[in-house]
């Protein structure tokens, strides 16, 4: 990334279009907290990265954590889909960000178990995965060990992720 920062109103649309995600009961349980480069919080986000991802997004113009929200608020019951809902939020952030010419990389290398007395996250919310945001720069610019993570990366055919009735995959049909 570039280390240009994104305007509030870029920031906005990505945020928006996380809140049209489908959602159980609408319950929308994603809750984003944020650091935008160069204020007093990115030092807090950027600390809960391990090393990798802090080479990778040294110069993104946003951390982004997502926490979900574990209960149900119309009645206080477990929701046991509440990361489900959050991945579709991310989901449609990333595909607004993409539009608009945006890089948006999820990250699970951070430290989880630091992660909420850090940024002060109720027990009633499981943190779910951090992002990072920014215009898209030169992947020369990166380690050597990552450039050639920036090229696009190859899916398994589609039969490999289906199966008709009870669960077949790396199994023997009998």
């Amino acid at each position: 990334m570039t280390g240009e920062p994104i305007s509030e109103e870029e920031m906005l649309t990505l945020f928006e279009a996380a809140r049209w995600a489908p959602s159980t009961y609408n319950e929308q349980e994603w809750r984003f907290l944020y650091a935008r480069r160069d204020t007093p919080q990115w030092p807090l986000f950027f600390d809960l990265l391990v090393e990798g991802n802090q080479a990778w997004c040294k110069n993104a113009a946003l951390l982004v954590l997502i926490a979900a929200h574990k209960v149900f608020a119309r009645n206080g019951k477990p929701n046991p889909v509440h990361l489900f809902d959050c991945g579709s939020a991310f989901e449609n952030l990333c595909l607004q960000g993409t539009a608009m010419g945006l890089v948006v990389h999820g990250m699970s290398g951070f430290d989880y178990a630091k992660a909420p007395a850090a940024l002060g996250i109720p027990d009633e919310y499981a943190v779910a995965a951090m992002f990072a945001v920014g215009r898209p720069g030169d992947p020369q610019q990166l380690p050597e060990g990552y450039q050639e993570m920036e090229k696009p990366s190859g899916r398994r055919p589609v039969q490999e992720s289906i199966c008709e009735g009870k669960f077949a995959f790396g199994t023997q049909a009998s």
